[in-house]
């Protein structure tokens, strides 16, 4: 897939609300497979689309693709051999090396991308309006649907919905959100309206665990207020579940700051515990999968990992000068 083509892909995803990271080559110094303007996309599970490098660099720019689709912030790689840049090396770059038999290095960029929350709005009203304008400030994508022609395809489990119809159908739009499991529902009305509801949905067979999820009234308690101000919030209150991370399949906010320079003694992340197992290369400090494919080769009872079969015949030749070691990420 070329430059072009991952940006295309790049758009679907964005579209369909899913995070991901955007690596580019930006620099690149022979003998190098990498290209100047290679791009690549890094899914948060670690799935990459593109080119950006070959068995040395990949590994190593998937992780820290996957660490700065977490961490919202974005991050400038050199990717060489040790000691190959010194003291050269700018502020807020992180170094990692790769000495795998290659003299050569690439500098690459990866930016997340993290997508805008998605709300669903359910009811015409002056407050379901107010409330749109103002998500769509905020720059979230909103989709404003009439009670009758809402249905669960309209939302997702990355989606925030708020049923707001006055009472014009109630019922039937909370029945067909809470078959979409998003990640928030919400109900605009009194609690004696919401027991009603969700009542009505009991005796219908709903779930007891999927209507225990509807939050009724939707928004910070503001006491008797304008609808212009129930709308604020429902939106406040919206903003500050996914600043905190509370909803799940939601992006939190995050407030990007820039990377600290690391070097290769500090450069391993620790990733999510769902994470395929990956381990470091005892000879060249790179990062290998801890699977068949890193050419598993076991000593005094430990297992160890390696990048290639000279990295795995460089070991075998004297153990002891790399047994030591740290091995995992």
């Amino acid at each position: 897939m070329d430059s072009w083509g991952i940006l295309k892909q790049a758009t679907e995803l964005e579209r369909r609300g899913e995070a991901f990271a955007l690596a580019t080559v930006v620099w690149r110094q022979g003998p190098s497979s990498s290209q100047q303007g290679s791009r690549a996309i890094i899914t948060a599970n670690g799935e990459l689309h593109g080119w950006i490098g070959g068995a040395c660099a990949e590994p190593v720019v998937v992780r820290e693709a996957r660490q700065v689709i977490a961490d919202g912030a974005p991050r400038l790689l050199l990717l060489g051999t040790p000691g190959q840049f010194g003291a050269a090396v700018p502020e807020g770059m992180t170094v990692v090396p790769i000495s795998c038999q290659s003299e050569g290095a690439i500098e690459v960029y990866i930016e997340p991308v993290v997508p805008a929350p998605h709300l669903v709005i359910v009811g015409r009203s002056p407050m379901a309006h107010t409330l749109a304008d103002l998500a769509r400030a905020l720059g979230w994508r909103t989709k404003l649907v009439a009670a009758g022609d809402f249905t669960a395809a309209d939302a997702d489990e990355r989606s925030m919905v708020i049923v707001a119809t006055q009472g014009h159908g109630d019922e039937e739009a909370v029945e067909q959100a809470v078959a979409a499991h998003p990640a928030y529902l919400g109900l605009v009305g009194s609690r004696r309206r919401g027991a009603s509801v969700l009542g009505y949905l009991a005796d219908r067979g709903v779930p007891a665990d999927q209507l225990d999820r509807v939050r009724v009234p939707a928004g910070l308690d503001l006491g008797h207020t304008t609808h212009q101000e129930i709308a604020v919030a429902i939106l406040a209150e919206l903003v500050q579940l996914r600043a905190s991370g509370a909803l799940a399949g939601v992006s939190p906010s995050v407030t990007a700051r820039p990377p600290a320079r690391t070097t290769a003694a500090d450069s391993s992340i620790t990733l999510p515990p769902e994470n395929p197992a990956e381990a470091t290369d005892p000879v060249c400090g790179m990062t290998v999968p801890a699977a068949p494919a890193g050419r598993p080769l076991t000593h005094d009872g430990v297992t160890y990992y390696f990048c290639s079969s000279g990295c795995r015949g460089t070991f075998e030749k004297d153990p002891a000068a790399y047994a030591t070691k740290e091995t995992r990420c």
